[in-house]
Parts: C-alpha cells; structure tokens; sequence
C-alpha cells in the first residue's frame, strides 16, 4: 500500500516539474529574445543622442509589446522590402541622371570629332569657313538659315527689304547679339553654271549667304535641310539652329526671346507641331511614297513642326551632323526633320505664335501684345504673292526695329 501510495506522488511531483519547466522554458525564451535585440541593436550616438534605424525602432516596439514571432517576422518583411525598395528607387534616379550626362558628353565628343574632320578634309565649301579659327571659338546665341532657291531672287530682296538687317547692321547684330542670318543654298547640276555664277555674283554684294555642298531640287530638301544643319554646327557654335523658308515673315527679336526661354533645356524642338495624314495617292501634293511604313491607309504622320520655320538645339544639331549618313530622308523635309528626332530624348515645343497667319490674324495678336514670331499663309505654305505682299505684312506685323535691339537674350 505504501508503495503504490509512493509511485502516485512521485508521478504527481514529475508532472509538477514539467509544467514548471516549459514555464522557465518559455519565460527563459521571452527574455532570451527581449536582452539579445538589446544587445544586437547598435545604436549610434553623436552628441549623446542615441539613433537607430526605422526598421531597428520598429522591431524593438514589436518586442517590448509581446514575443509573437511571427508577427515580428511578418513587420520584419514588410519594413526590409520598403527600406530595400527606397534604395533602388534612389539608385535607379541616379543611373538616370548618369545615363543623361553621358549622353550630353557623347553628343559633344561626336560634334567636335565632325568638326575636326571637317577642317582635315577641307570641307564644306562656304566662305565663312576661311575667316579664321576665332568665328569657330566664338559662341552665338543662333543661326537662322533662310531656305531659297536659284529661281528666288525677288523673294530674297524682299526679305532683305523687311525684316532680315543689312550691311553693318547685320554685322552689328552677329556682334552684340550672337545672331547669324544667312540665305541657305546649294550648286546646281551643273557646278559653276551660270545659276552657281548669279549666286556668286549676288553673294559679292551682300555677303550673305552660306552655300552647301548639295544639289539644288524641290525633291531634296530633306537632304538640303540635313546638310543645312550639319554644315552650320561646324561653322558656328551656337545654342539654336533655326531653319525659315524665304517667303515667311519673321520677327527676329520676338524669335530670340522665345527661343531664349529654353535655353536651359536639353535637347529641344521648337516649332508649331502637327500630324497630318500621310497622303498615299500618286500626283497629289506632298504625296507619300514610303506611306506603307506608317500603318494602314488613312493614318497619320507622328507629331513634328510644319516646315515653314522650327528650331533645334545644338545638341540636336550636332546628332544630325555626326549620323547624317544614316539618317533615312522622307520625301517631305518636315517629316524627316521629325522621324529623325523621334526616337531620341527630345522636348517638343509647340509654340503656335510660329505659325501665325498673315493680317488681319498677325495684326490683331500684335495688337493685343502678343506679338508672332512667325506669319504665313497655310493655304499656300507660305506667304502668298510673298515677293508682294511681304512688305505690307511687315507694316502691319512686324515688331520694329528697336524690339531687335532691346531683345533680352
């Protein structure tokens, strides 16, 4: 009896010494938990005040509240994949920025390798190239190139009688504003003709053209308008490139300061953007023949500046200038001027006091303070009977003469 009596309290006592034991058990693991968080969090001090993480603050209010270790490791996850998350977000900024700076640096080594090579072969042809190595080191705010042909000669005179500056007054402005103006022309099939002769003649009176190395023909103007740009960032180190077709009027003043207010920006493209249709029939004006690469029939062309007048920055330039043997040339100069820039890292700004129509529309703008930077006629992409009317649209649109010089460049 006593021996039964024995076996019962001794099985009593053992059960009494587990349940005590999975008690320290536990109470041990609970401050095991609570003294090694303390002893693994280092905190940093500066000037006696103790910092710690977000993630190392947010584990010791979890263990200061309880020992649920799944909930801890749970918010442990959560806090590491937003800290982690933060990181990359910073580290993918920074490869941005880097990625562009590079780019820039690209674009300049390429411009100055064009312009080395360029003067080792001697090219291109235009006068301004024997003037010396200080018109190259010297920097210009813009070049405005005023797109003309052989058979022009009554459009040029009127230009020249409105709003483009003669003799010392031109020379004047290319001093003390940094503003190149230039009528833009190629050769004839025939080089030294009698139409390359007229030109030659007429350029010994005025002195202001800049002639390339190209074939004159309404079909390429792409091409004229790709070696336009490359030649002038050779020439001349200047902000903005600005392409104008002679029968347009143009308030220079009013361009500079437009110009001027992106000056800071990258890569930039001025002009009154638009995307007409591709026009696929044969024997219409501006008629497509490449239509078939822009989708189906009826679509239209991607957003570019209409070709009467747009403005590229120098970075720009220069990209044309360095790949101008690979750029694909569309049978209309806007469009390709367009295609070429799509694919890059570009800002296109539509400004449509480019695009302004001739009086009453100019005039009325002008009245209002808004003077336009550019008039023309969209029904005949230009001025129409411009040898005729130009002056009158001077008159009545045209910013004077003073807007030039007070321009806040």
């Amino acid at each position: 009896m006593s021996f039964k009596n024995r076996g019962v309290e001794g099985t009593s006592t053992s059960v009494i010494y587990q349940k005590w034991t999975l008690f320290l058990c536990i109470a041990s693991f609970c401050a095991g938990m609570f003294f090694t968080s303390r002893l693994w969090t280092l905190p940093e001090t500066k000037g006696g005040i103790t910092r710690t993480t977000a993630v190392e603050a947010e584990r010791l209010s979890l263990v200061s509240e309880g020992c649920n270790t799944r909930l801890l490791q749970q918010k442990d996850v959560k806090l590491v994949s937003k800290y982690v998350y933060g990181e990359v977000s910073k580290t993918h900024h920074a490869l941005q920025t880097l990625d562009k700076t590079i780019s820039n640096l690209e674009m300049e080594l390429a411009a100055a390798k064009a312009t080395q090579e360029s003067i080792l072969s001697g090219a291109p042809i235009s006068q301004d190239i024997v003037k010396g190595d200080s018109s190259k080191k010297r920097k210009y705010f813009m070049v405005v190139g005023i797109n003309t042909a052989f058979s022009s000669r009554k459009r040029r005179d009127s230009v020249r009688a409105t709003w483009m500056p003669q003799g010392e007054k031109r020379k004047k402005l290319e001093e003390e504003k940094g503003i190149i103006m230039r009528f833009v022309i190629g050769h004839s099939a025939t080089l030294g003709g009698i139409l390359d002769r007229a030109i030659e003649a007429e350029n010994s009176k005025h002195g202001d053209f800049l002639r390339l190395d190209h074939v004159e023909g309404y079909l390429e103007l792409s091409a004229k308008t790709k070696t336009y740009f490359a030649t002038s960032v050779k020439l001349w180190d200047a902000e903005y490139y600005v392409k104008v077709d002679d029968d347009v009027h143009v308030n220079i003043g009013t361009l500079a300061e437009t110009l001027a207010r992106h000056r800071k920006k990258p890569r930039v493209y001025i002009g009154c953007m638009k995307s007409g249709p591709v026009l696929a029939q044969k024997g219409v004006r501006y008629h497509e023949p490449e239509y078939w690469k822009f989708g189906e029939t009826g679509n239209k062309y991607f957003r570019h500046a209409t070709g009467q007048i747009y403005a590229i920055s120098k970075d720009l330039a220069s990209y044309i200038s360095v790949n101008q043997h690979v750029l694909h040339k569309y049978t209309n100069e806007d469009v390709s001027l367009g295609s070429w820039l799509i694919g890059l890292d570009v800002q296109h700004i539509d400004d449509r006091r480019l695009c302004c129509g001739t009086p009453p529309d100019c005039e009325w703008k002008a009245q209002a303070g808004n003077v336009c930077v550019a008039s023309f006629d969209w029904t005949c992409s230009g001025i129409c009977r411009s040898v005729d009317r130009l002056k009158e649209v001077h008159r009545r649109c045209g910013e004077g003469e003073k807007a030039l010089w007070k321009a806040a460049i």
